[in-house]
């Protein structure tokens, strides 16, 4: 898992963020978004994923597009991220965050550690099997959580996919429902418009302490 950093390393601001190849070139316009919404004062660590689906994917489920099945090997990602964390410290504020499953990831992360505050989760792959059910059966650790989705992104032939406008509802409520400061946006188009614009409007809002 390859380490990226970016920012101010002394801000008490740190932000995670899960990415893989394909997230590489658009960082620069992800971090310029920030800057420009929500000030210098952040210190993004951005950990690359070489198997996005194994890696990332909080249990093993079969494959809802191609043959990729999902691994389930997330919690071995978090711990090897939670310990390049111990060397920065508790003192500080940590917000993870993330695009597509790596939303997801970022979501599912909160519920098993409380050293994450708030969650910038674009787009997430809301949509997992019985991951709603997880959330039903737990409590988030953080006090913070965005979440958006494309206003086109339920539109897929896709019937587990589709599902996603109406989970990223229930978990809005849900969240609501347990007294997390949370916001749901909704943008133009569909999964693969901007992505990296949306994942940086999700940390600019955990940023924004007025909001």
């Amino acid at each position: 898992m390859e380490r990226y950093e970016f920012g101010n390393p002394n801000s008490t601001n740190v932000l995670i963020q899960m990415i893989g190849d394909h997230e590489l070139l658009g960082l620069e316009k992800e971090l310029a978004y920030i800057r420009k919404n929500a000030g210098e004062d952040f210190f993004l660590i951005a950990f690359k994923v070489d198997d996005w689906n194994k890696e990332l994917s909080p249990w093993k489920a079969p494959a809802v597009f191609g043959d990729e099945a999902f691994g389930g090997f997330a919690g071995e990602t978090l711990a090897k991220v939670l310990e390049q964390l111990n060397d920065i410290g508790r003192q500080k504020k940590y917000c993870i965050g993330g695009y597509s499953l790596a939303g997801l990831f970022a979501l599912w992360a909160a519920y098993e550690t409380d050293l994450f505050t708030a969650v910038a989760a674009a787009s997430p792959s809301i949509w997992f099997p019985g991951f709603i059910d997880h959330m039903k059966s737990r409590s988030i650790h953080a006090d913070k959580v965005y979440l958006s989705l494309g206003n086109r992104e339920a539109k897929t032939r896709n019937p587990v996919m589709a599902t996603v406008a109406d989970c990223i509802e229930m978990s809005f409520d849900l969240l609501k429902q347990q007294g997390v400061d949370c916001t749901l946006e909704w943008n133009e188009g569909n999964h693969f418009k901007e992505a990296e614009i949306r994942t940086a409007k999700a940390f600019a809002w955990v940023l924004d302490c007025n909001h």
